[in-house]
């Protein structure tokens, strides 16, 4: 018996019924039912146990560690002051420490009046995004049918900035930022944030935006509508690209899968940073955030601050819960570091406060939605989440491929919360290749959450990748790959990287939790927050409403403590006319305290301190948190009075999987197709034999099926459909997949053809595995070739012809020749790590294969998703 729920589920809850029936209690029955209890009292024992290790570990070695360090500095200072004193200086560097302190206090809160001027007209502008760049608003969402208060932005390339002119055929780029209390712009607030990137590479960059104050009743589903709609716009606007890229940052990065799940026709790859989607995962003694709902309250703390704003919730106040998250640096640590370089800080510090200090409003609709389906019940990696009454959110319904990037530097959405789904919503990698899916991940090492928006130094590397593989990526055999950036060189604006992809499994992904053990206690938080939200309804709601207003719904967010602390100390403060004259004085007058200092040295001792202190603080009340939650909600009786909500959704098994109509139209075709779906079908079935895709192989991968005719002539649909074809063939049937190569390859130049480009992939002999050189063997016995022997080291493809369907390649050729003649902006263009094939070698040989044209009537009712129009798009070249 593992737990409780063996005894609970014993029998068919014959367990429970005893329950009603005092003689039906043996000896036996309750053993079991003490045994159990003990059981789950000594797995809680330990799961605490293991977290407050964690966190009094933590706590001793960092600050111990510190105080070393600070009471080192201290030495020094007084060290230096010592010396100071023996030559005579000290009484000077006294004086030069005052005059240079009250020069930076008058400097800074000058800054500080600044930020409070900023903010006031921030507001009274209405809040618009904080974008570096100029932008035009192409879709107001309060336009549509269903309106909403978001807008879709057209960024207009910088004429300062080292930016490619944007082509027709570059797929665009639309980017979705977090609407959590803060306003639109953090996407592209510096020029190597993701707008920069994408922008440097010539792609066209939309932006969705969202205006301070929702629509009235507006909702969820009316703001997925809108995206919807925003994304057939920017389709409308670019139809020889192919389907946009939506990037979604944070709350924006589960808004994004909500609109790829309802809508898989529409979007490209889809990229997740930082996006809190299994809200429940974490490790014990790590991520605090997530017990907030336990010790705080659920769902019915939303209900009642809406309530309080006469329906409207106020953003303030989830900014407010994440400067809690660290108050050394939000109340101490930003404040004092704007004073000690006030020289050089306060442009960066009022730069990022005016986004900082915009905060938007929510309608208590789309914040309940938020709360109660995601936060509190997790329901959409359990399949449970609803947009609509009647509407499901099935994640699996997603067809792009999704790229999710998390950092195990985020106290906000950990790499588990970002990444767990992936476990809860597929039974495990072989589901998703069946599905057609391909999820890749990056897991950064140390950048913050706001630091993978903001495209810190650390992080740029991976948004420039994920920009420059996205081919690489939509040619990858479908799966779970881990993305790895290796190495680069160059500068900044115009690096290159060494990439690779890694096949990983589920147990990989398990990895990167601690296992999933400390979930269970979030079931019954979800149960409890749905019942103390029931009663709020009932017997409370009606009194608050009844003594709110709209005035005092203003009132109250005007009054917010975060707006009042700009509001106060801002120009409309008459008692602060005198600093802006003295501030310019003290400018012009403006004169430093020499470098070593020992007064400056010793100020920055105790500031260190002090921010320490206020660091213990914030170590020890997270530690008091999660061991309150545990001790309230992982108790055994807690544990069964969750049961109901800890359930996740039902995962099929591979034989279950084979009724599904796509793999069972792909079987009915195993023996139909030609040159493209041979090779396609014969990389799966190597790369079976493979864990990882060397840098080297993935270069020549994506050179032969995306710059390599017939292949070139694919476009993404097309391309992607014979991918998941082809890898429901070898899931379901890999011996006949490969027996029935010959009826695909019918002479013997194709088959030869097709064998050398399958064996110039892997690469040379001697690096290939067993397994590798074993299955190529089979594929020359079945094709009736000659045994493997000697390496293919140049691509067959660039030196042979092969035919494609006519139109195809002029138009494609007149594509290519326009995006030559088009210069750069900037100096050297960078060449990217997957390289294109050479222009003078297109192929032109017949292939008895039609590209793309077999059996269309049965292609549509096989096919993920369709094209978006009858004519077949060029497909986006490499640089």
């Amino acid at each position: 018996m593992k737990d409780i729920f063996d005894a609970l589920e014993k029998g068919q809850n014959e367990f429970l019924e005893s329950l009603h029936d005092a003689t039906a209690w043996g000896p036996s029955e309750r053993f079991t039912a003490l045994q159990a209890q003990a059981t789950e009292l000594s797995n809680l024992a330990e799961l605490m146990g293991r977290g407050l290790t964690k966190h009094l570990t933590r706590i001793s070695d960092d600050h111990k560690t510190r105080w070393q360090s600070n009471i080192s500095e201290f030495g020094k200072a007084v060290e230096a002051m010592g010396g100071a004193q023996e030559k005579g200086s000290l009484y000077e560097a006294w004086e030069d420490y005052w005059k240079d302190a009250a020069q930076r206090m008058v400097l800074t809160m000058d800054t500080l009046r600044q930020r409070g001027d900023i903010f006031l007209d921030h507001e009274e502008a209405g809040c618009p995004p904080v974008l570096i760049y100029d932008y035009e608003v192409v879709l107001d969402g309060a336009d549509l049918p269903r309106p909403s208060c978001y807008m879709l932005l057209k960024i207009i390339p910088p004429t300062d900035l080292p930016c490619r002119d944007p082509k027709p055929w570059k797929r665009p780029y639309i980017i979705i930022d977090p609407r959590a209390g803060h306003g639109a712009g953090i996407g592209g607030f510096k020029p190597d944030s993701q707008v920069g990137v994408a922008l440097h590479d010539g792609h066209p960059v939309y932006f969705v935006a969202f205006k301070r104050m929702p629509e009235k009743g507006q909702t969820l589903a009316d703001v997925t509508h809108a995206e919807a709609a925003f994304v057939r716009k920017v389709m409308e606007l670019h139809p020889e690209a192919p389907n946009p890229v939506v990037t979604g940052n944070c709350q924006g990065g589960w808004a994004t899968l909500l609109l790829a799940a309802m809508n898989p026709d529409l979007t490209g790859p889809v990229i997740l940073n930082g996006a809190p989607v299994s809200t429940w995962s974490g490790r014990v003694g790590e991520n605090p955030m997530r017990y907030n709902a336990g010790v705080l309250g659920g769902t019915w703390n939303a209900m009642y601050y809406s309530d309080l704003g006469h329906g409207i919730f106020d953003g303030a106040d989830i900014v407010q819960n994440f400067e809690l998250l660290n108050p050394a640096r939000n109340y101490f640590g930003k404040y004092y570091d704007l004073y000690a370089k006030v020289d050089t800080e306060p442009k960066r510090f009022l730069e990022f406060e005016r986004w900082w200090g915009g905060y938007f409003l929510l309608n208590e609709a789309e914040m309940k939605w938020i709360v109660e389906q995601l936060f509190v019940g997790n329901r959409l990696s359990k399949n449970e989440a609803q947009l609509e009454p009647g509407r499901n959110v099935d994640i699996k319904h997603i067809r792009a491929p999704i790229i999710v990037f998390a950092s195990y530097g985020d106290n906000i959405t950990p790499p588990q919360q970002a990444l767990n789904w992936i476990i809860d919503t597929y039974t495990d990698e072989r589901e998703i290749a069946i599905r057609g899916q391909r999820i890749i991940y990056m897991v950064h090492e140390q950048v913050g959450h706001l630091g993978i928006f903001v495209s810190s130094k650390i992080a740029k590397k991976e948004h420039t990748e994920v920009t420059s593989t996205l081919k690489t990526i939509e040619a990858l055999a479908p799966g779970l790959y881990e993305m790895t950036i290796d190495d680069y060189e160059g500068p900044l604006l115009e690096r290159e990287f060494t990439v690779s992809f890694h096949e990983r499994k589920m147990e990989d992904l398990t990895k990167i939790d601690d296992g999933r053990d400390d979930e269970i206690p979030f079931a019954a938080v979800a149960r409890a927050s749905e019942q103390q939200a029931e009663f709020y309804d009932v017997c409370v709601r009606p009194f608050v409403q009844a003594f709110v207003t709209e005035q005092s719904a203003d009132l109250r967010r005007k009054s917010h403590p975060l707006r009042m602390q700009r509001a106060l100390f801002s120009s409309l403060n008459p008692a602060l006319g005198w600093l802006p004259g003295i501030a310019e004085r003290a400018r012009n007058e403006r004169s430093p305290a020499a470098a070593g200092n020992p007064f400056v040295e010793l100020e920055k001792v105790n500031a260190a301190l002090i921010e320490q202190s206020m660091d213990l603080f914030r170590d020890l009340r997270d530690t008091a948190y999660e061991n309150l939650f545990y001790s309230i909600w992982g108790t055994p009786y807690m544990r069964w009075f969750g049961r109901t909500k800890q359930p996740g959704r039902t995962l099929k098994r591979k034989d279950e999987l084979r009724s599904l109509p796509p793999v069972q139209a792909a079987l009915m075709h195993i023996e139909e197709g030609g040159f493209c779906e041979a090779v396609i079908r014969m990389l799966i079935l190597l790369a079976d034999s493979r864990g990882n895709v060397r840098r080297d192989r993935l270069e020549r991968s994506a050179r032969v099926l995306t710059q390599d005719e017939p292949f070139k002539s694919l476009n993404a649909d097309e391309r992607s459909f014979i991918l998941q074809e082809q890898t429901l063939i070898v899931e379901f049937a890999p011996e006949l997949a490969i027996e029935t190569l010959p009826k695909l390859l019918k002479t013997p130049e194709e088959r030869e053809l097709a064998a050398k480009v399958v064996r110039f992939i892997p690469g040379a002999i001697d690096e290939m595995t067993p397994h590798t050189l074993e299955t190529l063997q089979q594929f020359h016995k079945v094709l009736g070739l000659p045994p493997v022997s000697g390496d293919i080291t140049e691509d067959p493809l660039a030196a042979t012809d092969v035919v494609v369907e006519p139109g195809k390649e002029d138009a494609r050729a007149a594509q290519e020749e326009a995006a030559s003649k088009a210069p750069a902006k900037s100096a050297p263009t960078r060449t990217a790590p997957v390289r294109a094939a050479s222009a003078a070698a297109v192929p032109s040989k017949s292939s008895p294969r039609k590209t793309a044209t077999r059996k269309a009537a049965a292609r549509k009712a096989t096919a993920p998703r369709k094209s978006r129009s009858s004519a077949k798009k060029p497909q986006e070249p490499a640089e």
